[in-house]
């Protein structure tokens, strides 16, 4: 592929913006939007009735080094028994960004935040997302905060959700507390606030017996691999991974803690729903066939537990492929999705993680589900009647289902095109890779260093997926995301 000119960051941004807009997506925000922005004020009046003053709890955030839309905190507290309160506040952004209005609107057409290697598109404006609905360090806000007991064996006894203001004490970083977490120093912030790095410890405890239930009950433990673009101003230098570790797994255990009892609240009190499913798979032959290519029996019927031991044994067996295995079996098993559930009606359940209750109710900054759960939930409270019909959202289920692949389209549209900007200069370079995909479409490896993929054009013949091997780049095209190996040595 031939190459006129060296590409650079304003090429992904712009080719980000394209393919935004041929998605159906709107990378700006109307004038409507921005004149709501601008009325605004952080010191405005908000409601606060009916809302405890949980102020001074232990509140912290933990999330990327770079972010800062924050939309949960955490704090623990130790009960007899062994048991352990968790409460999880998440920003209440309805209190500013109030059904129906233009911001609503935007971020109802988009339904999600959509991060690209060259731009981050947010679902609502940065002044409200990083900033006046944000649960920023040092900043009195208003949550919706969902209280959990968990009992010593990792089971959530008892559960109560209601609105509470809050103060965040220290925003960490994932990294960074994941090596306290491990074993080694805390973090400066961390320690510099009396008692949070032994709070950190004690989430960490709760998140382990609750991740140790969900294996229990076949919850898939699953790794796939999307690297991030790093840049040098607009040049960009590397692509990482972005690896799993127990601050992480902290967050993901008590989000999907949260999410269930969530569902579970609205299902109570007979409030129809978005819930948020993967169901059993109808393609579970084609998984069973994978698992025989290994040489191990999956049973005829899907049954989530006997596919957690088969992928158990995988990553124990070959850690290099078992990403790709991962890929597989997602795809196989089918994308989630947004469904309504009216009451009385049977759930769905969430296939992957094991669980019969199921929502997006965390992010309500980056993802418009969970704005429109808080709607449901404050109005629950509040005893009003719903904020949503169940026409309204048997049509949000839909739209939103959509857009999300949408958004997930674009970002790996962009990947691709940031993997091809990176290696524009080093064609005609070798590299060890193994190969992911291989059938009459094309043969596709993987490279290792850096972790890109591309199409092998020469040189597949009797390649299968697993086989490692050595290839040299030939070509990049950065405008449609290409790039293209031969086969070497």
């Amino acid at each position: 592929m031939n190459r006129e000119r060296a590409h650079d960051r304003g090429d992904l941004k712009r080719i980000a913006r394209e393919a935004m807009v041929e998605k159906g997506l709107e990378p700006d925000f109307s004038r409507d939007s921005l004149a709501e922005l601008a009325a605004i004020r952080a010191a405005a009046p908000v409601d606060v009735s009916g809302a405890r003053d949980l102020r001074d709890r232990l509140w912290v955030s933990i999330d990327n080094d770079d972010s800062r839309d924050l939309d949960q905190l955490t704090v623990a507290e130790p009960l007899d028994g062994g048991a352990v309160k968790i409460l999880v506040a998440i920003a209440d952004v309805d209190a500013l960004v109030a059904k129906g209005t233009a911001l609503d609107g935007h971020a109802r057409t988009n339904t999600t935040s959509v991060y690209t290697a060259a731009e981050i598109f947010p679902m609502l404006p940065e002044k409200l997302s990083t900033d006046l609905t944000s649960l920023g360090e040092g900043e009195d806000r208003l949550s919706v905060v969902v209280e959990m007991t968990v009992g010593a064996d990792g089971v959530v006894q008892g559960s109560e959700v209601y609105r509470a203001s809050v103060r965040n004490r220290a925003k960490l970083a994932y990294d960074s507390v994941s090596v306290g977490l491990e074993g080694g120093e805390f973090p400066e912030r961390a320690r510099a606030v009396a008692g949070v790095p032994e709070q950190l410890r004690l989430q960490d405890g709760v998140a382990q017996r609750l991740r140790t239930r969900r294996s229990e009950q076949g919850a898939l433990d699953l790794e796939t691999i999307e690297p991030h673009a790093v840049f040098a101003d607009d040049a960009i230098v590397d692509l990482r991974l972005q690896e799993k570790n127990r601050a992480r797994q902290l967050i993901e255990d008590f989000m999907i803690a949260a999410n269930g009892v969530t569902a579970r609240f609205l299902a109570a009190r007979k409030i129809p729903a978005l819930r948020r499913v993967v169901r059993s798979p109808e393609r579970w032959q084609k998984i069973v066939s994978v698992a025989a290519q290994y040489g191990d029996r999956l049973p005829a019927a899907p049954e989530v537990g006997a596919l957690q031991a088969f992928l158990v044994k995988r990553r124990r067996a070959d850690p290099v492929r078992f990403p790709d295995l991962s890929l597989v079996i997602v795809k196989l098993m089918g994308a989630g999705e947004y469904v309504v559930e009216k009451p009385g009606d049977a759930p769905i359940g969430h296939f992957g993680l094991a669980v019969r209750d199921y929502t997006h109710s965390t992010a309500p900054n980056r993802r418009y589900p969970d704005l429109v759960t808080q709607r449901l939930l404050k109005t629950a409270l509040a005893g009003g009647a719903p904020a949503y019909s169940v026409p309204e959202l048997e049509g949000l289920a839909s739209h939103c289902t959509e857009q999300e692949d949408d958004a997930n389209k674009v970002e790996r549209r962009v990947r691709k095109s940031a993997a091809a900007l990176l290696l524009e200069k080093r064609v005609g370079q070798r590299f060890d890779g193994v190969i992911t995909g291989a059938s009459e479409k094309g043969t596709w490896v993987r490279i290792f260093e850096p972790p890109a993929e591309g199409k092998l054009v020469h040189g597949f013949d009797g390649l299968e997926v697993g086989d490692r091997l050595r290839v040299k780049l030939i070509g990049t095209d950065v405008e449609r995301g290409f790039i293209d190996f031969v086969r070497v040595g």
